[in-house]
C-alpha cells in the first residue's frame, strides 16, 4: 500500500516567491502534461538541467511544487512536524469516493487520531495473523494460471489483491457476497482521473459517466455498512482487518467505511504492481529466479522481501509524494513560502547511484548485505508521520505471493526487451501488464 501524491491548490505568498529554486519556463500546463505522462523521463532531465532541488508549476492556477532528490533534503520534510507539512489537505479530490473519515484526507490531530486507531490492525502480530490467509488465496491464484504460454501477470495480480482485501480485510466470506462484490469493487479500483474530477467539481455528480460510478459506489456502501453492521455482532475470534479494528477502538460506521475504502483504493492498484513488477524481473534473471525459488523453498522471509524491496526500488509504483507547507519553512537551503508543494522524488533517489550501486540492476541481494542502503534511501511508502499504515501488510502479502509462486513455477520472460513502465492515475505500471511465461517446477 502506498501513499497518495499530494495534489494541493492554495496559492503562493507572491511577495515570498523569489526564495524559489530554479526550474522550467514551459507554460504550466506543458509541465503538468510532461508531469503526469512523462515524470520518469521529465524529473531526471530536471535535476541534470537545475540540480538535486528544482520547482515545477502545475495546474490548476499555476501550484509552485519543490521537488527534491536528496535524502537528506527529504529527511528534513518527513522530519518536520505534520502541522507544518500538509498532505491530507490536498486530496480533497479524492473525498467523495474515499469519505471525509479517510486518513489520506486528514490532518493534525485528526490524522494522529485515526492513525492511532488503526495501528493495532497492523502490528507485527497482526501481520503475522493474517499471512496464513494470504498465502492460501495466493496458492489458489497460482494454481489457475496458464502453463507455458505468456500471460500477463499485472492483471493477475490486480484481480489477487482485490480478493485478499476482500476476504483479509473486509472480512467476507460468504460466497455470494463474494460474488456480489467482485464486479462491483473492480469498478470502483477502476477510478480514473476523469472520475476524480468530481472532486473538484461536484455537478458532474449527476451526470455519466460520474453518475454511473456514484451508483456503483452506493451499492458497494450498502454491502459494507450491512457488513459492518453483522461484525459488530460477531467479531469476536476472528482474524480479518475489520475485526481487528472493532475489537480494537470505538468506530463510527462512517468511519470505519471510509477507512474499509480508503485500504481499497490505495492497496490494490499499488501491491499490485509491485508483486507484477517483481516476477517480471525474477523471469529475466534465472539466477535470481533460482535465489527466489531457494528463499521460497526454505522459508526464508528475508530473502523474498528483499526480491519485493528491490523491485519497488527499481520500479517505484509511487514515483513521488507530497506535502503542502502552512508556513514559511526553510527546507533544503531555501525559504519556502506557505503555500508551496514539496514533492519528494522516490524515484530519483531510487535510482542515484551514490545510493544504490549499479542502480539500474536488479540485485535483491543489496538488501541483505553487510552493508544496505543507508536509512532514508528506500522510500517506497513515503516517510514520517505520513509514512502508509499499511507498508507492512503490503511487504508480509507480496512476500506470501512469492512464496506460492515460486514454489510452484520456473518463470520465463517472452520478450527479450524489459517492459518500460506508464503512468497509471498516480501509479507507475508495466505497459504490457508484465508478460511472463511459467512452468511447472
Amino acid at each position: 500500500m502506498a501513499p497518495t501524491p499530494l495534489l494541493g491548490s492554495r496559492t503562493l505568498d507572491r511577495q515570498t516567491a523569489r526564495t524559489l529554486p530554479p526550474g522550467p519556463k514551459l507554460p504550466t500546463l506543458a509541465q503538468t502534461v510532461l508531469f503526469a505522462s512523462h515524470r520518469k523521463t521529465f524529473f531526471p532531465r530536471m535535476r541534470d538541467k537545475y540540480g538535486d532541488v528544482f520547482t515545477i508549476r502545475l495546474v490548476p492556477s499555476s501550484r509552485v511544487c519543490v521537488v527534491l532528490s536528496r535524502p537528506e533534503h527529504i529527511r528534513e520534510v518527513f522530519g518536520s512536524p505534520p502541522s507544518v507539512m500538509h498532505a491530507g489537505e490536498g486530496n480533497t479530490v479524492l473525498e467523495p469516493i474515499m469519505g471525509s473519515h479517510s486518513l489520506l484526507l486528514l490532518d493534525d490531530e485528526d490524522h494522529v487520531r485515526m492513525r492511532k486507531q488503526l495501528m493495532p490492525a497492523f502490528s507485527g502480530a497482526a501481520l503475522r495473523g493474517y499471512a496464513a490467509m494470504v498465502f492460501e488465496l495466493a496458492q489458489a491464484e497460482v494454481a489457475k494460471w496458464p502453463v507455458g504460454e505468456p500471460f500477463k501477470v499485472h492483471q493477475r495480480m490486480r484481480n489477487l489483491t482485490l480478493e485478499i482485501i476482500l476476504q483479509v480485510i473486509f472480512g467476507v466470506t460468504d460466497a455470494d457476497r463474494l460474488n456480489t462484490l467482485r464486479p462491483l469493487m473492480d469498478k470502483i479500483v477502476s477510478v480514473s482521473p476523469v472520475i476524480m474530477l468530481g472532486g473538484f467539481y461536484p455537478q458532474l455528480l449527476r451526470v455519466r459517466p460520474w453518475k454511473t460510478y456514484l451508483d456503483t459506489q452506493q451499492q458497494v456502501d450498502g454491502i459494507l455498512y450491512d457488513e459492518i453492521a453483522r461484525r459488530r455482532e460477531t467479531f469476536a475470534g476472528r482474524n480479518d482487518v475489520l475485526s481487528r479494528l472493532l475489537a480494537a477502538g470505538q468506530w463510527s460506521d462512517a468511519e470505519l467505511r471510509d477507512q474499509l475504502v480508503t485500504l481499497l483504493l490505495a492497496g490494490h492498484e499499488t501491491t499490485a504492481t509491485a508483486v507484477a513488477w517483481a516476477f517480471h524481473e525474477l523471469a529475466r534473471r534465472p539466477e535470481d529466479l533460482e535465489f527466489g525459488q531457494r528463499a521460497a523453498d526454505a522459508g526464508a522471509d528475508d530473502e523474498l522481501e528483499a526480491i519485493l524491496k528491490e523491485a519497488l526500488r527499481l520500479r517505484p509504483v509511487v514515483y513521488q509524494v507530497g506535502r503542502r507547507l502552512t508556513e514559511t519553512t526553510d527546507i533544503a537551503g531555501y525559504r519556502l513560502p506557505r503555500g508551496t508543494t514539496i514533492m519528494a522524488a522516490i524515484g530519483l533517489v531510487h535510482r542515484d547511484a551514490e545510493h544504490f550501486p549499479v542502480p539500474e540492476e536488479f540485485r535483491p541481494q543489496r538488501f541483505l548485505s553487510d552493508d544496505p542502503p543507508a536509512p532514508g534511501t528506500w522510500m517506497p511508502f513515503g516517510g514520517g508521520a505520513r509514512r502508509c499504515i499499511g507498508a507492512g501488510f503490503s511487504l508480509m502479502e507480496g512476500t506470501e505471493i512469492l512464496r506460492a509462486a515460486l514454489t510452484a513455477y520456473n518463470f520465463q520472460a517472452p520478450r527479450p526487451k524489459p517492459e518500460p513502465a506508464q503512468p497509471k492515475n498516480v501509479t507507475l505500471v508495466p505497459r504490457r501488464g508484465a508478460e511472463v511465461t511459467v512452468t511447472p517446477r
